[in-house]
């Protein structure tokens, strides 16, 4: 494709009306309609199936990767110009995956050639659907405190130990996971980050449900699995703190960029414009929903604006915490102003574990809560002194 942004723009956008199914135009986004991949995958029709296939074939994955894996090898003005042609097409999401939110890009910085040769390929064409492994019992927002523990037994590792709160567990091929490789070394050390194969003997997974019914948490066994150690630790044996914060910082803002809820693309005065004119005459409402329109329009400027920094190799760093909070934090506004126009009906227990409103909620606890995002802001961002 053309490297002129405008003739990219043209291509891309024509690209899209030719191989998008008809089908797939404007569908909601929900559980029944993301497609997640892995080997046990199962499309919810030959039209998601084939608009997988044909953005694969393009790069369009992961369309900032690296050809050689599989990825579309595109310009961060490029991607940003792809996902706006996305919306204006109402396009699906061709593939969601843990593995292109989070573990492919610590693979691009920590991985061995032989790593990203073994698993980027993967990701990009949706063959293997990865979960992550941090949360223990008694490791949440005190992530360094894992316990699960791997014993160096020659020529392989012996782990042992639990995780929670491990999202589709049950449902991945691959874990990518924090395990102690050296119980005597302070708490940030002796952590390494691991990858072990879902299917293993002795990795158990047990669903968690939630008020809703439904849930995509898991609990996490793991009972003496021999795990080879060719390829199984990425960066260094003992520093996986390193990897682990790199991650985060990407899982976070994945977390906060849909804080104004403007991915869909669909705004909230507009969302509020289709519901019953009685429910929302109150002018109060209409001056909160403006008011949340105008900061979701601003984070979503600052987004940006980071984004580019990280291209230029400035790097987010700990900044990911405070988009993380503010879009977390947002996200909340936005969803507790559509309860306050719908009352009950905004419940959407339909939903199941998707509802949005359940989620907002979820969204500021997963990755770090919100308090302890605010903790790090002070420290980290402001540099403010301790009690």
């Amino acid at each position: 494709m053309s490297d002129n942004l405008d003739d990219f723009r043209t291509e891309i956008a024509a690209w899209i009306a030719d191989n998008l199914p008809a089908e797939l135009k404007g569908i909601p986004r929900d559980e029944n309609t993301i497609c997640w991949g892995g080997r046990n995958w199962q499309f919810a029709s030959d039209a998601q199936k084939q608009w997988l296939e044909r953005c694969h074939a393009r790069g369009l994955t992961c369309p900032r990767w690296p050809t050689e894996y599989g990825g579309g090898g595109l310009s961060r003005a490029q991607e940003k110009i792809f996902r706006e042609e996305m919306l204006k097409a109402e396009a699906p999401s061709p593939l969601e995956s843990f593995g292109i939110w989070m573990l492919g890009p610590a693979l691009l910085k920590f991985g061995t050639d032989e790593q990203k040769a073994a698993h980027l390929p993967d990701i990009t064409a949706g063959k293997i659907r990865w979960c992550q492994g941090y949360s223990e019992p008694g490791a949440g927002s005190d992530l360094a405190n894992v316990q699960t523990r791997a014993e160096d037994m020659g020529d392989h590792w012996l782990i042992n130990g639990q995780k929670i709160w491990t999202s589709y567990a049950d449902k991945a091929d691959k874990i990518f996971a924090l395990v102690r490789t050296d119980r005597d070394a302070p708490k940030h050390l002796g952590i390494s980050f691991m990858l072990i194969d879902m299917e293993t003997p002795g990795v158990t997974t047990k669903p968690i449900r939630l008020i809703s019914g439904a849930s995509p948490f898991c609990e996490t066994f793991f009972d003496n699995v021999k795990v080879p150690k060719e390829g199984a630790i990425v960066g260094e044996q003992n520093r996986g703190w390193d990897v682990a914060k790199y991650l985060l910082t990407h899982e976070r803002e994945m977390i906060g960029g849909g804080g104004g809820g403007l991915m869909s693309g669909s705004t909230l005065s507009d969302m509020i414009g289709t519901m019953d004119p009685a429910a929302t005459a109150d002018p109060v409402l209409r001056a909160e929903a403006m008011e949340l329109e105008v900061d979701a329009m601003a984070f979503a400027l600052t987004m940006e604006r980071y984004k580019d920094m990280a291209e230029s190799g400035a790097g987010v760093g700990n900044a990911s915490a405070m988009l993380k909070y503010y879009g977390t934090e947002l996200n909340k506004r936005r969803h507790e102003i559509i309860m306050s126009a719908k009352g009950s009906d905004a419940l959407d227990w339909g939903h199941g574990a998707a509802a949005p409103w359940l989620r907002t909620k979820a969204n500021s606890i997963e990755g770090g809560t919100s308090e302890v995002m605010l903790d790090i802001i002070s420290k980290r961002v402001l540099e403010l002194p301790s009690k």
